[in-house]
C-alpha cells in the first residue's frame, strides 16, 4: 500500500472510530478511560496523528461491540511485510517523533544505514531470499531515512558502541562509504553522535538496542529491540527507567567532537584498506 493510500486509510480508521464513539455516547476521556489511554490519545487516534497499537483496537471494539472491525483494519494497516510486526509502528512513529533518541551497540542504525551497509545485513539475516526481496527492504530503509532530510526532521541523537566500527558490515569498501556517510551528517548538523568506547566498559544497555521517541502532543515511548522481537512501550515509569539508561550512556560517551575523529579515522582505516585489496 502506497503511503498516501496508507494514511488516507487511516484517516478512515480515524472517521470511524469518531462516528462509532459518539453513537455510543462517549466522549474521547470517557473511551480513553475504557481502553485504558488518554482522552487524548483517542483524539488523535480519530485524527490519524497517531495509530493505535493493535490490543488497543482490539480494546476499542470490545467497548464499541464493533465485531472486530477496529482490529481488522489496524491489522491490514500495519501489514507492512518491508518490516517486521513488531516494528511498523515504530517506522509510523518516526514520521511523527520531535526528538528520537537511539543506543546501537552493534549496527549503525538503520535510519543511518547506506544501500550497501543494509543490503549485507538484510543478506546477512535471509541468506536464501531472492534479490527482488533484498531490494525492497534495502529500499524502505532509505525511506526511513528521509525523515531526517525534512525541514521538520526530528533531533537525532545516536549512541553508537565502538563494536560498531569494527565490524566490517559487506566488506571495507562499505564501510568506508557507510561512516563517510555517517559522518557527513554529523558535520552537517542532522545528527548528534557520540561513541562509546570500549574503554566504558559495563553499560547501562547491555542487552540490545534502545530507542526513545518524544512527541509534540503525546507521550514519550520507548523501544527496545533483540535480535527476533522488540517491545514498544508508552508505560510512564518504564520509559523513565529507559531515560535514565539512555542518560547514563550520554554520560558514559565521548564528545560529539572525539566521537567524530573516532569515526572518520575508522573511515580511512577502511578506504585505505580497500585500495590494497
Amino acid at each position: 500500500m502506497a503511503n498516501g493510500s496508507r494514511q488516507a486509510a487511516w484517516e478512515f480508521f480515524g472517521a470511524e472510530l469518531k462516528r462509532r464513539r459518539e453513537d455510543a455516547g462517549l466522549s474521547q476521556s470517557a473511551l480513553g478511560i475504557r481502553v485504558f489511554v488518554s482522552g487524548g490519545y483517542i483524539g488523535q487516534f480519530e485524527q490519524a496523528i497517531r495509530k493505535p497499537q493493535l490490543d488497543v483496537a482490539q480494546r476499542i471494539d470490545e467497548v464499541l461491540q464493533t465485531d472486530g472491525f477496529f482490529e481488522r483494519m489496524c491489522r491490514n494497516l500495519i501489514d507492512d511485510k518491508r518490516y517486521a510486526d513488531y516494528f511498523a509502528e515504530v517506522v509510523e512513529l518516526e514520521a511523527l517523533a520531535t526528538r528520537i533518541c537511539e543506543f546501537a551497540p552493534t549496527l549503525i542504525p538503520g535510519l543511518l544505514q547506506t544501500a550497501a551497509y543494509a543490503r549485507a545485513v538484510t543478506l546477512a539475516a535471509n541468506p536464501f531470499v531472492t534479490d527482488a526481496y533484498v531490494e525492497e527492504i534495502v529500499t524502505a530503509r532509505l525511506e526511513r531515512a528521509g525523515v531526517l532530510k525534512d525541514a521538520t526532521r526530528p533531533e537525532y541523537w545516536v549512541v553508537l558502541h565502538e563494536n560498531v566500527l569494527y565490524i566490517p558490515v559487506g566488506g571495507s569498501a562499505a564501510m568506508a562509504e557507510q561512516l563517510d556517510h555517517v559522518a557527513a551528517l554529523m558535520r552537517q548538523r542532522h545528527v548528534l553522535v557520540m561513541m562509546l568506547p570500549y574503554a566504558a566498559g559495563a553499560h547501562a544497555a547491555m542487552v540490545g538496542d534502545l530507542r526513545l521517541m518524544e512527541f509534540e502532543d503525546a507521550p514519550p515511548t520507548a523501544y527496545t529491540e533483540t535480535s527476533f522481537s522488540g517491545t514498544l512501550v508508552d508505560e510512564p515509569a518504564v520509559v523513565m527507567r529507559a531515560r535514565r539508561a539512555y542518560d547514563l550512556l550520554r554520560g558514559a560517551a565521548l564528545s560529539p567532537e572525539a566521537s567524530l575523529a573516532m569515526v572518520e579515522s575508522a573511515a580511512e582505516d577502511y578506504r585505505r584498506c580497500a585500495s590494497t585489496t
